[in-house]
């Protein structure tokens, strides 16, 4: 998965790992097309992104990233989907993301933005350079985890390869347009033996469920992308999910 800008002599300087790098928060130069995204992110309330929201102690500080990139289709999300054998979430699509480290630096600081890089590029090899900062949203609660959550939005400026970097963590790294997530025919209601009901999406010969789902909902929503679609289409999911 080593590109040739990732090998360096004597002569060259390795590339820095995202802990290391000076984190910076910016909507300057995106394309059009993210700016109703950047507009979003700026205003946005906590509750409107969802009603679980963190206590005020507690709760393992973790990030994720938002990452939109434009491929041969258009706009588009990278998504990882996670090993079947996991204990937990098995095979479930998700953002690149994880808990915050001692040396992403303060968690109400650049902590998040650190964290949310350095997992993407541990889980899939990203290349953290590439990646504008655009935005960070509030911070959401996993109440089945415990995770507090900083989602934080990118632009995948210069594009890198990406792939599975440990098996036993990830089964694939995807991208799934953003034409394919507004198409109401990718769109259905989960609803979980618990009672819980969620937005959902069918892209990429995967269902998109739980919190992943429900920021892109709200994303999707808030950018004023969102295409009337049939919410009494429901797929039931099982105690195991």
């Amino acid at each position: 998965m080593t590109s040739a800008r990732e090998q360096y002599d004597e002569t060259t300087v390795p590339r820095r790992t995202a802990a290391e790098r000076e984190v910076a928060v910016t909507s300057e130069g995106l394309p059009g097309w993210l700016a109703p995204v950047a507009r979003a992110a700026a205003t946005i309330e906590p509750r409107q992104l969802s009603s679980f929201l963190p206590p005020k102690d507690g709760g393992r500080q973790s990030a994720v990233l938002i990452l939109f990139g434009h491929g041969a289709r258009g706009p588009e999300l990278l998504l990882m989907e996670r090993a079947g054998t996991l204990r937990s979430h098995a095979g479930q699509p998700s953002f690149p993301g994880g808990s915050l480290d001692p040396q992403d630096g303060d968690p109400d600081g650049p902590g998040p933005v650190r964290a949310a890089l350095r997992e993407a590029e541990e889980e899939t090899g990203l290349d953290p350079s590439g990646v504008q900062v655009f935005g960070v949203l509030p911070r959401l609660y996993i109440p089945v985890s415990g995770f507090v959550v900083t989602p934080v939005l990118g632009w995948w400026r210069v594009p890198s390869p990406v792939g599975v970097v440990d098996r036993g963590e990830t089964a694939r790294v995807f991208t799934v347009p953003v034409a394919d997530l507004t198409d109401p025919a990718h769109r259905v209601t989960t609803r979980h033996p618990s009672g819980h009901v969620g937005p959902a999406f069918l892209v990429e010969d995967a269902l998109v469920w739980g919190f992943t789902a429900g920021v892109i909902d709200r994303i999707l929503h808030y950018a004023g992308w969102e295409v009337a679609w049939d919410r009494g289409k429901q797929v039931p999911l099982d105690w195991r999910s």
